[in-house]
C-alpha cells in the first residue's frame, strides 16, 4: 500500500469514527437521574435519550438493575415511583 492511500484509508476510517459519534451523541436530547430503592436497597442512575420518557425509563431500569434479584424482582422495581428524580433536555 502506497503512503497516499495509507491517508486516504486513515482519512476515511477517522471520518466513519467521527460520524458515528455525533450520530450517537446528537440523538440524545435528554438526561435523566433517579434513585430507585427496592428490597432495602437504593441505586442512584443516570441515563439520557431522544425525549424525556425514554431517558426517565431507562434510568429507572439501569437504577433497578443491582438491587432486583430475578425477573419478578425487576419488574416491580421498574414499576415503583423514583425516590428522587431530575432530567434535563440537552
Amino acid at each position: 500500500m502506497t503512503s497516499r492511500n495509507r491517508i486516504v484509508t486513515i482519512v476515511l476510517v477517522v471520518g466513519f469514527v467521527l460520524f458515528l459519534a455525533w450520530s450517537t451523541f446528537s440523538s440524545q436530547k435528554a438526561e435523566c437521574t433517579v434513585t430507585m430503592e427496592f428490597g432495602g436497597g437504593r441505586n442512584t442512575a443516570t441515563a439520557s435519550a431522544a425525549t424525556e420518557p425514554e431517558a426517565l425509563a431507562a434510568a429507572r431500569s439501569t437504577a433497578c438493575g443491582p438491587l432486583a434479584s430475578g425477573m419478578n424482582d425487576r419488574i416491580a422495581c421498574d414499576n415503583r415511583p423514583p425516590v428522587t428524580q431530575r432530567c434535563r433536555t440537552l
